[in-house]
């Protein structure tokens, strides 16, 4: 076919010229192909269309590739319409960026996707196929959605994933097909853990633990000694679920690890065990040197460290060299007191009570490091009870109880405890000292917010106002709050949407900055209760 141009065909410009002129503009390069004045540009783009027809048209025909085989079947039910429309809603919205501190009264959607995703999930529905790239794209862009978007999407997204390359993290999400059932073939489970990417085969050994956990332990058992030691450290991190006795004999040959992280990774096991033979030598080492001093004026607790960390320490855990500023033997000790069964000092002290032990007076200035070791048992035990005595009254000083000596050893110490307990807790910690550092508390409590809780939030929130200050201080709560607040609080929010008379003390404009932010609250709220509703939730 000749390329000269005929009054009715447009002229053969190379691809190249084409893409030069539309960089620099007609205005700047007008080709003598081209008209000049206002008419360049529709001349150019006419040109560029042709000459993409032409480039389209002249590739010669290649042979037909394979057809992909069809995506495995999706039993679930559909979203129900409303619902459906949600979601595109949740996954177009993109957060805007906040001028001089302000959140705006608009709900952010993008912060709703996760609850969206739990509800759905909950339902047992599929997603509209329709919608399956946007969700892969979202799961793409934020890690923390991947789990929930991939157990949504099911196995049509898994399939989209194998054709598009941005999309290959759905497969090193997912074990197998993302499918796996307790009653999968067993030789699939091996095929899978034989030849499977490292991310696939945690993957599969963590759902294998949460269903059954012997099974994953066996098969982990089979390949132990063929591993590389970074990965032997992360297939042992996955025992902490469905931790049980039976993993005992397993996790004492890991003491004999070559990698020291490992060793570490075992002994920390074994102590949350408390029946096992690694409690009992560390509970005998601990109870050696805390001792119940009688002869003094009132019980005392008095403390011997040990004088060495022989080898017999070492191939149970303990870590001979401390960090820096940090003497051995408070080291070494509080490391034996932190791996024995908090049941051996009740048996040790005569029969007290956590309680009864807590408030005990310590001699020579080990009460902060005995009680500190203590709360890192509590928390590793998941011991309620001397979670309990270590957190103490949320009101007293500091809001700490002897051995909580930190925001974060307090949430620790709170989840061992049940939901509405950690609610009350939170609440009267906040009564007594207000938001300022509630953040990291209010992130172990249970969702929604049992009603306790979310009138403290909101009766300090009012406090805040009353005060003066700006809303933006409290952002991270009121975030918190948005997505965390039982959805029936929206009707106590109304007073508090209107616009307040400024103080003579407050910040300028800040009683207009929290109606907007308590408005924002309550849109939010109500948001989440109709996205409950159109899922089928009452």
């Amino acid at each position: 076919m000749g390329t000269t141009a005929t009054p009715d065909t447009p002229p053969a410009v190379p691809w190249e010229e084409l893409v030069t002129v539309a960089l620099l503009g007609t205005d700047r390069r007008t080709p003598p192909w081209a008209p000049g004045g206002r008419e360049a540009p529709t001349a150019l783009l006419d040109l560029a269309a042709v000459e993409t027809v032409r480039r389209r048209a002249g590739l010669r025909p290649a042979p037909a590739g394979t057809r992909p085989e069809p995506a495995a079947p999706d039993p679930r039910p559909l979203l129900p319409p409303a619902a459906a429309r949600r979601l595109t809603l949740l996954l177009s919205d993109r957060p805007g960026t906040p001028s001089g501190g302000r959140r705006g009264a608009a709900p952010d959607l993008m912060e709703l996707l996760p609850q969206w995703l739990a509800l759905a999930n909950a339902r047992g529905f599929a997603p509209p196929p329709q919608a399956l790239p946007a969700l892969l794209d979202a799961a793409r862009g934020r890690t923390d959605l991947r789990p929930a978007v991939l157990a949504f999407a099911g196995p049509r997204a898994l399939w989209l994933a194998r054709l598009n390359p941005d999309w290959r993290f759905a497969l090193r999400s997912a074990p197998g097909d993302g499918t796996m059932h307790p009653s999968q073939e067993p030789e699939e489970i091996q095929r899978l853990w034989q030849e499977g990417l490292f991310a696939e085969r945690v993957a599969l050994l963590g759902v294998l633990r949460a269903q059954r956990p012997s099974a994953g332990r066996e098969l982990l058992t089979g390949t132990w000694g063929t591993e590389r030691a970074e990965d032997r450290l992360m297939f042992l991190d996955s025992l902490r679920t469905g931790l049980e006795p039976a993993d005992e004999p397993f996790l004492e040959k890991a003491l004999s690890d070559r990698s020291r992280n490992v060793r570490a990774t075992a002994a920390e096991l074994l102590s949350a065990l408390p029946d096992s033979a690694l409690a009992a030598r560390m509970a005998a080492r601990a109870a050696a040197c805390v001792a119940l001093d009688r002869t003094a004026a009132e019980p005392t607790l008095v403390v011997e460290a040990p004088h060495a960390c022989d080898a017999g320490m070492e191939h149970d855990g303990v870590q001979p060299n401390p960090p820096t500023g940090r003497g051995e033997r408070s080291w070494w000790t509080g490391q034996l007191v932190e791996a024995a069964p908090l049941g051996t000092w009740t048996a040790h002290l005569g029969g007290r009570t956590p309680q009864e032990i807590v408030a005990l007076p310590v001699a020579d200035d080990w009460r902060d490091e005995l009680h500190a070791a203590w709360c890192r048992a509590a928390a590793r035990q998941r011991d309620s009870g001397w979670s309990r005595a270590l957190l103490g009254a949320p009101s007293v000083p500091e809001a700490g109880g002897p051995g909580a000596v930190s925001l974060a050893e307090r949430a620790k110490l709170l989840s061992a405890l049940g939901a509405a307990e950690r609610a009350e807790w939170v609440a009267g910690f906040i009564a007594a000292h207000g938001l300022s550092e509630a953040f990291q508390l209010l992130g172990v409590c249970a969702v929604p917010w049992a009603g306790v809780l979310g009138r403290a939030v909101v009766d300090s929130l009012n406090i805040a106002r009353d005060a003066g200050s700006y809303p933006w201080s409290f952002s991270g709560v009121m975030g918190l709050a948005e997505r965390c607040l039982d959805p029936a609080e929206a009707t106590r929010l109304a007073t508090l949407t209107a616009i307040p008379d400024e103080q003579e003390n407050a910040s300028p404009g800040a009683g207009g900055y929290w109606a907007e932010a308590f408005q924002r609250l309550a849109t939010t709220l109500r948001l989440r209760a109709t996205m409950r509703e159109e899922l089928g939730g009452q």
